[in-house]
């Protein structure tokens, strides 16, 4: 492991794992991995029961993390992983919170409870993120914006205290390139622009689409068995 990011949700983590890839830090870790791989999923619930987990399983082909859950497990990545370096993403408070409020807070709610019965994997998911993110580190009170600010701001303090001062990069990704290449020693990419995804616009379109999808799946399995019944082989 060499890079170890600390920082939030929808704060430019996406865009962060992308800029370490085109770095040449090999494949980096985000949340997006955890959906796709359901033995993930299971491991990151034992962490958040508090149980051992063994990191080595969890992040044997990446380099690098970033992006819930990891980010809160920094402190034992680190202690894990001494050498890596921790990159810190930050925003503006308010900023971070009205995203996340309108993209992934929404997720275990816009997803219907009889799809997310159908879906195993799905379910686990959910009840992953519900554990160590909405109920565990915001106490299930993420709808109160005071509160959530107040937890993010300190979880800004308890990093910059925590993490030896040559080890940390605080970290804005509209600051782009050089902060970054500068802090990993590597040379700035030429002709190759700093990424900028996931924004919140993009994400209200993506969350749509998924609030659709059960709907879909559901209506493309009922075509299947009427085909089957009315043309059978």
């Amino acid at each position: 492991m060499k890079v170890i990011g600390a920082g939030f949700g929808r704060t430019g983590t996406l865009s962060l794992k992308i800029a370490l890839e085109i770095l040449g830090f090999g494949k980096c870790y985000h949340m997006r991995d955890v959906i796709m791989r359901p033995r993930h999923i299971l491991a990151w619930h034992k962490a958040g029961m508090g149980k051992p987990v063994d990191w080595d399983f969890i992040f044997k082909h990446y380099n690098a993390t970033v992006d819930f859950p990891a980010s809160l497990f920094y402190g034992e990545l680190k202690r894990k992983y001494p050498s890596a370096k921790v990159i810190l993403t930050i925003r503006d408070p308010e900023a971070w919170y009205q995203s996340t409020e309108r993209t992934i807070y929404k997720v275990p709610t816009i997803i219907p409870y009889w799809f997310k019965r159908m879906v195993f994997p799905l379910r686990k998911f959910i009840k992953m993120t519900e554990l160590l993110v909405w109920n565990g580190l915001f106490k299930n009170k993420f709808s109160d914006r005071e509160l959530a600010i107040q937890i993010y701001n300190e979880h800004i303090q308890n990093v910059t205290r925590n993490v030896p001062k040559e080890d940390l990069l605080i970290f804005d990704v509209k600051e782009g390139w050089k902060p970054l290449c500068d802090f990993l020693d590597v040379d700035v990419p030429e002709n190759i622009s700093f990424p900028h995804l996931n924004t919140g616009d993009t994400m209200v379109r993506i969350l749509n689409a998924v609030r659709i999808l059960p709907y879909i799946v559901v209506i493309i399995i009922m075509i299947s068995i009427i085909t089957l019944l009315i043309y059978p082989k």
